[in-house]
């Protein structure tokens, strides 16, 4: 059965981050999905039509090298049920895992339609240095029927709320970088980032504790 994960993310902006997750992803699954979509849980500093662009162009730089990497706006949705079923539709016979970081689990048990969407998906979820997993959230959602697996991974110590606050120019690729300039968000700073930052990572998976 094909494997495929699904990673949709604010992308407000993407970083090397972002770039990171991805590439490393490759390692685990036969596809990898992404998208831009607008999260209720965030304020967005620039429109969806520019984070969707921004991601857009990230992924074609990556596509030189990791081919299986593909945008897919049609699963963008607030809803992240509404996401699953449509992926399902567009993969009915593949084994799906939404990716998720450890900055969104304490908002899992809120989602709409959560005990449904746990018993369809199964969930990866990346640790960030920055927001440590508590066992105890990780048990409640498992008791709602969630199925989880933290990964073991490591990406650049960036994020976009770090881009924003401080216009660092090597936490963002150079295409966006270029974007960001071109198109006066964040109050931009000359591109003069690295592109090619390889990911830390290891490719096994561990299932939290009972």
């Amino acid at each position: 059965m094909q494997q495929i994960a699904l990673f949709g993310t604010s992308a407000d902006p993407p970083t090397i981050g972002h770039q990171a997750i991805m590439e490393w992803l490759v390692g685990l699954y036969d596809q990898v999905a992404v998208w831009a979509a607008d999260n209720p849980f965030k304020t967005h500093r620039s429109e969806l039509v520019d984070r969707q662009r921004m991601l857009a162009l990230l992924v074609q730089d990556i596509q030189q090298r990791y081919p299986q990497v593909r945008v897919q706006e049609e699963l963008s949705h607030t809803r992240t049920l509404m996401t699953i079923q449509q992926a399902q539709k567009l993969w009915p016979q593949a084994d799906l895992t939404l990716v998720v970081g450890s900055d969104v689990v304490p908002t899992l048990s809120h989602w709409y339609g959560v005990e449904i969407l746990f018993q369809q998906v199964q969930f990866l979820i990346l640790p960030r240095p920055d927001v440590p997993l508590n066992p105890s959230v990780l048990a409640d959602l498992q008791a709602l029927g969630a199925k989880l697996a933290i990964a073991n991974f490591q990406g650049p110590p960036v994020s976009s709320s770090h881009y924003r606050h401080t216009r660092d120019s090597e936490d963002v690729p150079t295409c966006i970088a270029a974007y960001i300039q071109n198109h006066h968000l964040y109050s931009w700073n000359p591109p003069t980032c690295k592109t090619n930052i390889p990911p830390q990572a290891l490719l096994l998976t561990t299932p939290p504790p009972p």
